[in-house]
């Protein structure tokens, strides 16, 4: 799967559920390979999986109004439950303050790092005030998903302004993955930071999903 820079939805593979009958999660584009493993992996086929723009990843302000216009679409297309599938991602609260407006949940958790941890699992981890976090995706999309947001590429003595604070780079992998290893590694010694992996599967996502029906 490419960067997703733009909207993308995949339909359930049954499809003689009306749109009443089905969920309609509005997602985050990063995890979109991980919704659709968990949907086909637990034949939760009432899964309609709507992904708003990855890159929004770094423009957290776009993603409460984002997701309040693709509840109204969905509402529109004759969907009668909805999921958010984002956690909080930055957004300072103004997700929670559109779900409660419009009476639809999203995922527990502040972010996607916490989420796939274990939500209780990171809240109790006190050595990662230092950390810089990698996902799957961000491990295949590093380049265009830090490096040339932040103008590394154009400027590289920016990382020490934007990284300093940091001491190493943690690998939450959601698949076990030599070659998504080696990205983030590389990633890592890029920023000058020391490396750390944790395979995490898909920790709290999955129940997250279990539970939208």
């Amino acid at each position: 799967m490419d960067v997703v820079d733009t909207e993308l939805q995949f339909g359930s593979p049954t499809q003689e559920r009306t749109n009443a009958k089905k969920v309609r999660v509005i997602a985050c584009g990063a995890i979109a390979r991980e919704i659709l493993a968990i949907r086909d992996a637990n034949a939760l086929d009432h899964i309609d999986l709507l992904c708003l723009p990855a890159i929004w990843h770094a423009h957290p302000e776009k993603i409460a109004p984002g997701v309040e216009k693709a509840v109204e679409e969905a509402r529109a297309e004759g969907f009668e439950r909805i999921f958010v599938g984002y956690a909080d991602c930055g957004t300072g609260g103004l997700l929670d303050k559109v779900c409660e407006r419009l009476g639809v949940e999203r995922i527990a958790g502040p972010h996607c790092y916490s989420f796939f941890a274990g939500n209780e699992a990171f809240a109790a981890t006190d050595d990662d005030v230092t950390a810089f976090f990698l996902t799957d995706f961000l491990a295949r999309q590093f380049r265009a998903f830090v490096i040339e947001p932040l103008g590394l590429d154009r400027h590289p003595q920016l990382k020490d302004m934007y990284f300093g604070n940091y001491t190493k780079v943690v690998y939450l992998s959601q698949i076990e993955d030599e070659a998504l290893q080696k990205k983030a590694k590389e990633a890592a010694d890029y920023l000058g930071l020391a490396y750390e992996y944790r395979f995490t599967g898909y920790g709290d996502l999955t129940g997250e999903l279990l539970r939208a029906r």
